[in-house]
């Protein structure tokens, strides 16, 4: 009888545990990559993650150097970045995925992951970008501001810093954030 008992009240703490992986994290997110096939975010469950929403015609664009730099540099480390083209900031990513996809191999040979063009901001905005302007960081929460902002999550899928577009990708900045975070 005290087995059956202590079984039930396990069973009972499992059924109310909350599993952070899956409900305050980027994990829980499906998305679409830039070839069309839906993505969940889980796949990248104990990588160190930098998303950024992108733009083509943007005064930052050129950070796609910078931030494939820092793909092949920290890669095999565990790093990934996510590009999310987005066109909310003064039109300046009207292409479609597959123009976009070809504008950023052909000019910068982005290797990293990118994904369908999203909305950032807005009534129509990603519930992944909801989540990270509102998520709890030591930086900043609110609207992205424009293209390039980027966002820094742990292994286990959380929010540790966030850095508005003027920030580049390879300052010593982010460098020494993303290296502590490897190495954690």
């Amino acid at each position: 009888m005290k087995t059956v008992g202590l079984l039930i009240i396990l069973l009972s703490m499992s059924l109310h545990s909350t599993d952070t992986t899956t409900t305050d994290s980027v994990y829980k997110f499906k998305t679409t990559n830039i070839d069309g096939e839906e993505t969940s975010l889980n796949k990248y469950e104990g990588k160190v993650l930098l998303i950024v929403n992108t733009a083509s015609e943007c005064g930052y664009t050129p950070q796609y150097e910078g931030l494939q730099t820092l793909y092949e540099k920290y890669s095999d480390d565990g790093l990934v970045i996510l590009g999310f083209p987005a066109n909310n900031y003064g039109g300046q990513e009207p292409g479609t995925d597959e123009e976009i996809k070809q504008f950023c191999k052909v000019n910068y040979d982005v290797s990293f992951p990118m994904f369908s063009k999203v909305s950032v901001k807005g009534d129509d905005q990603h519930p992944l970008f909801s989540y990270l302007t509102t998520a709890e960081n030591p930086d900043f929460t609110g609207e992205i501001k424009w293209n390039f902002e980027k966002f820094l999550i742990d292994k286990n899928g959380n929010l540790v810093h966030r850095y508005r577009s003027d920030v580049k990708p390879q300052s010593d900045e982010i460098l020494r954030a993303i290296e502590k975070e490897l190495n954690s």
